[in-house]
């Protein structure tokens, strides 16, 4: 994904700091790294923001740019969004989420987004500086959408198609977070199997073949990680403990 490829998220009139922060994590989770903000409440920079950022803040905040008008936030941009319930009395193509982030993803020059103040959403004079407007379909008697959820929504439709299925690629995990192999599945169920002999688990002894093929098909079938088998490994121990001893 080029970075000067991806669209640009225009908050216009933002008023909460936090909302800013929040938006710019939302951006991060999909790639998107260009904010700019049209005449933010309470100034700019914002301590408040920041805080609420965590992570997003030095790849995000820092670099956006605060403009005095839509208008002038609009430089570079070929084609821009409006996100909003509203506006339908102006003469716009309407589209979902998901389709207008298909035809960003195909346009060759620069798109935007645009977002509305937390309170009231855009305005149709913010809107009629749009091409198209972008309605999401929700509840009806609650068509709410905070600021931040807006921004994450219309991320993931732009990045799902484009960032890697995985977020955290196996190569790249923790040890413990890694998937365990058969070998680790095949001792810990030989660890029970033992222990459990030892406390007379297996009883009738005519059923205990059966029962020892049920328990070995059960961790056969449990998606564990090794950090899982290690910690079966030692609640089984710990159960098993003789006093002064192991």
């Amino acid at each position: 994904m080029q970075s000067d490829r991806h669209p640009v998220i225009i908050l216009v009139r933002p008023q909460m700091g936090e909302n800013i922060g929040a938006a710019a994590r939302a951006m991060l989770n999909f790639g998107l790294t260009e904010m700019r903000l049209v005449e933010p409440r309470d100034g700019w920079p914002n301590p408040k923001a920041v805080a609420m950022a965590s992570g997003a803040a030095g790849r995000v905040l820092d670099q956006a740019k605060v403009y005095p008008t839509l208008a002038a936030a609009m430089e570079g941009i070929e084609y821009a969004y409006a996100t909003t319930a509203r506006g339908r009395e102006l003469t716009k193509p309407v589209l979902n989420p998901e389709d207008a982030m298909a035809e960003t993803r195909a346009r060759a020059g620069r798109s935007a987004i645009i977002f509305g103040p937390e309170r009231t959403g855009l305005e149709n004079d913010d809107i009629a500086r749009a091409n198209a407007i972008v309605t999401v379909p929700v509840n009806p008697d609650f068509p709410s959408i905070n600021l931040a959820q807006a921004v994450l929504l219309m991320g993931y439709e732009y990045g799902r198609e484009i960032l890697p299925p995985e977020p955290a690629p196996h190569a790249g995990r923790e040890d413990a977070e890694a998937m365990a192999d058969r070998l680790e599945i095949e001792r810990l169920g030989d660890h029970y199997d033992e222990r459990l002999t030892e406390a007379g688990f297996f009883f009738p002894e005519t059923k205990a073949a059966s029962m020892r093929l049920n328990l070995r098909n059960m961790w056969s079938r449990l998606a564990l990680t090794r950090g899982d088998v290690r910690i079966l490994h030692g609640i089984l121990r710990q159960l098993t403990r003789r006093p002064g001893g192991q």
